[in-house]
């Protein structure tokens, strides 16, 4: 059966039993704080089991694609050593909220699996809740009978919490679950050894395909549970894992799923999948990351040095090593394989066939960067060997070659293993766990359970028309944190706050008491579908009415800007071409940053030319037409833009400005007047493919145009005579200025040939060697001119220069290259050791090198030092 088929099954089988199919939600999460990516496929349901939201149907079905990488689940590290461990993962799932229960659920997967798979009775085993005496929980006595009347007893297993109690996280939703494992091991084994002893014992013939939790409890703040109002189920079936038993194989990478992609990678690397154990994992790393990488990027995640983006900058580059070190790639090759992923693929998930271009010239750049950080890495680990006495290379060295270069340690070891040498992996992991602690503590959060003051579950937002209004506290929470320390969220009954979203800031504002006291809101955020307002202080009696009030302000500056991005991304595919898509925003009250699909750099003529069609759009005066409850069809049938990665629901928002129409949540100006002007400060690459522009409008632009002024006026009162016009003026200086530095530059060499003869005379014989070490009244480039032309006529000649050019303690050490070979001298060496007297550091090559520092006083020192390198 293929795997497209074993997908249209699933969600048929489900339809048929009354379950409305949804499409996957994005697998970048970008409105719940307590996760970065969909790690189940329970994620995007979260606001229904928590009852912050009443789902309009109670039966849903899907195929959810998953990520987990991070944190509590994290399977990173197994990935590609066995056959059944992935990072990207799709999920197929059914839920019901408050609805059917265990009985159902349990039927109606017996009977997917057995009758509509055809999978053999006698191979599946099922696991059940044993219960906890520490949690006062009891045998899930209801689950077993209902699997007592499918299946044999033999083959229904007990299973303790960490196997069978499911929980959303430390707080939450959670109850007992039954896991149906799946036995595909030959029949001559089945006979000898029962699959009842292998069942999660990591055994990879014997593995677990569906996950059926139940739903019943809360986990408070203190660790102990409260049954939840309605019971809800949540089941979750591993789709690769369902295909490799479905096409009869034993390894999920034996499937359709995969066997393009390792078909394509054999073809490019000339490597063949199944003849060495390094190669086949090398192979599975590589198939199963880029199906990771792809994925997210196209839900609008780029690699970066932070958060998500490094979480997936992480799994490439792990991808990347390992076809470094054992397919013996050493150019870019992984973003050759997207091509046939989307051929593969895009029939379910159409992001990756829309997105294409773009994911390939990311990866493709994240590659290269990659190859020459390791390039770099393997000089440094040359000089890492050559510092070190010992035959075991110190923990902490290879430590900041991981930390500081993104040096990978296991390639590290390998390496120092092929050069004869040992790595303290003790030393290694002790400043690896110092540097994890620190990142914990730092990041700690301590959150504690709702104190529900009034029962009102439905948070209206009326911020779009008022900005003041009389609210009431639902309820609130303490959250305790290293970086932010005590503060409080509390939620309305209604609110005029706008909450972090769509790339806008939250607002901020206060809520003012009836005697007058008052209470700051410092910021707004949402989390699973509850508005959640930040202050450093609670209210001094929470229980009454209060007046809550928006930062006019703010609000003003965040809405102009973000009016105007919507008029940028419209005239970006004006001037540029249709292919210019939002890949992420960041609408603040001082600017807007503004992330589009684009791979080449912007002339002056084309930023020129979309400044001016924003200009004129605001002096258009467009009224803002904005609808509210629009059906999500509709709105895309009218023409609006939706953007990849966002998550919508049915009934969507509209803003329309003229001809700029998009899906948007956040705050906009009543008439693009209102945004006064616009001014681009900058554009840039943020990745391939991916450029950004940083504009500011409203009384920021004002600002702007008035320090303009100011400062144009400065250099007019500068100018003095020649104000008249200060173009000409400036230039005519420019000129000068050029002029003068030419010959002083001239002088410099004209000084430096003078020097050249002295030095020559001051040349002393030590061991075969022309020594020097002296101070020079020269700046930089004219000591390597020198040191460079006195190296010319000599082969075994040592040189340090001092010098102290403004205010800039320096010194730079040319050794003859023959020098170098003979007596294994290295002036960067000597530069890193010898900077440390002028209170600096420096490197370069093996025959020149500099360092610099702010102590000048260190010169001398260093200089006398310098014959100590090759006195033998």
């Amino acid at each position: 059966m293929k795997s497209r088929d074993i997908r249209k099954k699933f969600l048929d089988f489900f339809n048929q039993k009354g379950h409305t199919i949804v499409p996957s939600a994005p697998m970048v999460i970008k409105d719940d704080p307590t996760l970065m990516f969909t790690n189940a496929g329970m994620n995007q349901f979260k606001e229904y089991f928590l009852g912050n939201k009443t789902p309009k149907t109670t039966r849903l079905t899907d195929t959810q694609k998953c990520l987990r990488v991070s944190g509590k689940h994290n399977d990173l590290e197994e990935v590609g050593k066995d056959t059944y461990h992935h990072t990207m993962f799709e999920m197929l799932g059914n839920w019901s909220f408050g609805d059917y229960f265990k009985k159902d659920a349990i039927a109606w997967a017996w009977e997917l699996l057995t009758e509509v798979y055809g999978i053999d009775k006698d191979i599946i085993y099922v696991t059940v809740f044993e219960g906890s005496d520490s949690e006062g929980l009891e045998l899930d006595q209801e689950a077993y009978d209902y699997w007592k009347a499918i299946v044999p007893e033999d083959r229904i297993i007990l299973g303790n919490k960490k196997d069978n109690f499911w929980e959303m996280g430390d707080q939450g939703p959670c109850g007992p679950s039954s896991e149906i494992h799946v036995d595909i091991r030959p029949a001559a084994e089945r006979s000898k050894i029962s699959g009842a002893s292998l069942v999660n014992m990591d055994h990879p013939q014997v593995v677990e395909i569906w996950n059926l939790v139940f739903i019943e409890f809360n986990r408070k703040a203190d660790g102990t549970l409260e049954k939840l109002a309605a019971q809800h189920v949540d089941t979750g079936m591993g789709f690769e894992r369902l295909s490799m038993v479905l096409q009869g194989t034993t390894s999920n990478y034996d499937t359709d799923v995969f066997t393009p992609l390792i078909r394509e990678i054999e073809t490019i690397t000339s490597t063949e999948y199944g003849t060495s154990e390094e190669t086949d994992i090398a192979i599975r790393v590589i198939a199963d990351h880029v199906r990771a990488v792809a994925f997210a990027i196209a839900d609008g995640q780029l690699p970066s040095n932070t958060g998500a983006g490094y979480v997936i900058r992480r799994i490439l580059r792990r991808a990347i090593r390992y076809g470094f070190t054992f397919l013996n790639q050493k150019e870019a090759f992984i973003y050759k394989l997207v091509d046939t992923l989307s051929k593969q693929m895009h029939e379910f998930f159409p992001e990756l066939k829309k997105q294409k271009n773009i994911i390939y010239n990311v990866i493709k750049e994240e590659e290269n960067s990659f190859l020459r950080t390791l390039a770099q890495g393997l000089l440094l680990l040359d000089t890492v060997i050559k510092e070190n006495d010992a035959s075991e290379i110190p923990g902490e060295k290879a430590f900041e070659l991981y930390d500081t270069f993104g040096f990978p340690i296991d390639l590290t070891a390998l390496i120092l293993q092929e050069k004869g040498y040992t790595l303290d992996q003790k030393g290694f992991q002790e400043a690896l766990e110092k540097q994890k602690t620190r990142s914990r503590a730092a990041t700690k959060v301590e959150t504690g359970d709702w104190e529900v003051l009034i029962d009102d579950p439905v948070e209206e937002f009326v911020g779009y028309d008022l900005l003041e209004t009389p609210v009431k506290i639902t309820r609130y929470r303490k959250v305790d944190s290293k970086k932010e320390g005590t503060m409080y969220q509390l939620v309305f009954n209604i609110t005029p706050f706008y909450a972090e979203g769509g790339g806008q800031v939250g607002d901020k504002g206060y809520l003012q008491a009836a005697n007058g006291d008052v209470v700051y809101i410092v910021d707004t955020k949402k989390e699973n579908n509850l508005i959640i307002h930040l202050t450093k202080h609670l209210p001094k009696d929470i229980h009454e009415t209060f007046t809550a009030v928006v930062d006019a302000k703010q609000r003003e500056r965040s809405a102009a800007n973000h009016s105007a991005t919507h008029l940028l991304h419209q005239a970006l595919r004006s001037v540029l071409g249709t292919h210019v898509e939002q890949k992420g925003s960041m609408v603040r009250s001082g600017y807007l940053r503004f992330d589009f699909s684009h791979f080449s750099k912007l002339t002056n003529d084309e930023l020129s030319a979309v400044a001016d069609f924003v200009n004129a759009r605001i002096k258009e005066h467009l009224p803002l037409e904005e609808n509210r409850h629009t059906p999500y069809h509709l709105a895309i049938e009218n023409g609006a833009m939706a953007l990849f990665g966002e998550k919508y629901g049915d009934v969507v928002r509209t803003i329309k400005f003229g001809e700029s129409v998009e899906l948007c949540g956040g705050t906009h100006v009543k008439n693009t007047r209102d945004i006064w002007h616009f001014i681009i400060r900058s554009e840039g690459a943020v990745a391939a493919g991916v450029r950004r522009i940083e504009a500011i409008t409203y009384d920021t632009a004002q600002e702007y145009f008035t320090s303009q002024t100011e400062a144009f006026h400065q250099v007019k009162e500068v100018l003095k005579g020649n104000s008249a016009d200060p173009l000409k003026a400036v230039t005519a200086l420019q000129e000068e200025n050029s002029a003068l530095k030419k010959q002083v530059e001239q002088l410099l060499k004209e000084k430096a040939k003078g020097l050249k003869s002295e030095l020559k005379a001051s040349l002393e014989s030590v061991d075969g060697v022309q020594f020097l070490a002296t101070e020079v009244d020269l700046d930089q480039g004219s000591i390597k001119d020198l040191a460079f032309d006195l190296g010319s006529e000599y082969d075994n000649l040592f040189l340090l220069f001092g010098s102290n050019h403004n205010n800039k303690a320096m010194l730079s050490c040319y050794i003859s290259k023959e020098l170098v070979k003979e007596r294994d001298l290295n002036a960067g060496t000597i530069v890193r050791e010898l900077g440390k007297l002028i209170q600096g550091g420096g490197g370069g090559q093996p025959f020149f090198a500099t360092a610099g520092g702010k102590n000048a006083a260190g010169i001398p020192e260093a200089l006398q030092k310098a014959k100590s390198y090759i006195q033998a």
